[in-house]
């Protein structure tokens, strides 16, 4: 590693950016260096490095059509940037590195021999492509220049002025783009957009779902019931299944930034799901107009509780009454509620209301175990018990 790394590097270590980086197909020496300069742990959150297709379709959360392409770098970017908003301590900023490339390899290729490089911060993402002239270096030289372009594109994003030779050829240049694109997880823990929708892919959209299946939980965790119900609520419907949580809740404190992107981190490759600052259901239904939730016995109780709401049945009445004005209806799973599996025919619905409502045959979906419960089940047998 020559004098320009080493100093360019001191720098990104003596900033307050850390970054969790991953590189699949070259590049791995850049995260070598960053690791040889004393001062790492200030920098380095994670390092990822997916090389087989199985890895990276599972790092990814899907099957690529083409690995070694800029959208895919952008998408390696973005798994990075939430693994590093979950690990970095709060209020640090954080960064997603990751780099895509396709080199020289012990058997003929007839494509190019190139590289995408991006990180994506909380303002969006800066993207770098390179395309190295073919047969004129071998392969360690030509992760040399993918490794310190990793490097210089991190020193850019840290704010680093450096100078480092990447080492090119004549001819060769590296396009640089930025696109501003700001964090919508930050955005809607902020209050600056009321929904975001997640797909299964990671990508991210503030349009909102119409006519949609949603079912709303604390995924805390995620677990088979879930998955469960929603592939009998799909088979009822016809309709895909989104899952639906709300950063707020009316009887628990907000969930914070890190909560919230670990409950996410568990649809990735398994789910699309909506991201919402709406704790009551006639909020849910203004924000999904037309879309039926799924919900268990309980929270259909409660639904039609007026203890709910400040004791007021007039209050309740109204709140159901504006569910239907914006098309919302509910679809009922039974539940094991003290010593008895209880059903819709057991939720007191008001009269007049009977049609918000729709059941899910016990026989086509029953589930006994709570989150609560499989929660206590792990730690007894993380602590051996």
């Amino acid at each position: 590693m020559d004098q320009q790394l080493q100093t360019a590097i001191r720098l990104i270590h003596a900033s307050p950016i850390q970054a969790a980086l991953v590189a699949s197909g070259g590049g791995s020496q850049a995260f070598a260096w960053l690791m040889s300069v004393p001062g790492a742990t200030r920098t380095v959150l994670e390092v990822t490095l997916p090389y087989s297709y199985a890895s990276f379709d599972r790092f990814v959360g899907f099957h690529p059509e083409h690995y070694v392409t800029p959208e895919i770098a952008v998408a390696m970017s973005r798994v990075a940037y939430r693994r590093a908003r979950i690990l970095a301590p709060e209020g640090t900023p954080s960064i997603g590195v990751a780099c895509t490339a396709t080199l020289v390899t012990d058997r003929p290729k007839r494509g190019e021999h190139r590289c995408h490089v991006a990180v994506m911060d909380e303002a969006g993402i800066t993207a770098y492509t390179l395309t190295l002239t073919k047969g004129k270096r071998d392969r360690a030289e030509e992760d040399d220049v993918v490794s310190r372009l990793i490097i210089a594109a991190l020193a850019d994003v840290c704010g680093v002025e450096s100078a480092i030779e990447l080492g090119l050829l004549p001819g060769e240049q590296v396009e640089r783009t930025r696109t501003e694109s700001p964090d919508p997880v930050l955005a809607l823990l902020r209050g600056q957009t009321p929904a975001i929708t997640i797909a299964i892919s990671g990508q991210v959209s503030t349009a909102r779902l119409r006519g949609a299946v949603l079912l709303p939980g604390a995924f805390n965790p995620l677990h088979g019931g879930h998955l469960q119900l929603a592939h009998v609520a799909g088979q009822m419907t016809g309709r895909p299944v989104h899952f639906e949580l709300s950063i707020r809740n009316v009887d628990k404190p907000p969930l914070v930034e890190a909560e919230v992107r670990q409950r996410l981190e568990q649809f990735w490759g398994r789910g699309t799901i909506a991201v919402t600052a709406a704790p009551l259901f006639e909020e849910k239904a203004a924000l999904f107009l037309d879309s039926i939730f799924v919900v268990g016995y309980d929270t259909a109780t409660r639904l039609v509780n007026p203890r709910y709401y400040g004791d007021s049945t007039a209050a309740m009445l109204r709140s159901l009454a504006s569910i239907r004005e914006h098309g919302g209806r509910f679809l009922v799973a039974g539940r094991l509620y003290g010593d008895r599996f209880r059903t819709l025919v057991d939720v007191p619905v008001p009269e007049g209301f009977a049609d918000l409502f729709a059941a899910i045959p016990s026989d086509l979906f029953r589930a006994d175990i709570s989150s609560t419960e499989l929660r206590e089940k792990f730690l007894n047998h993380i602590l051996g018990e």
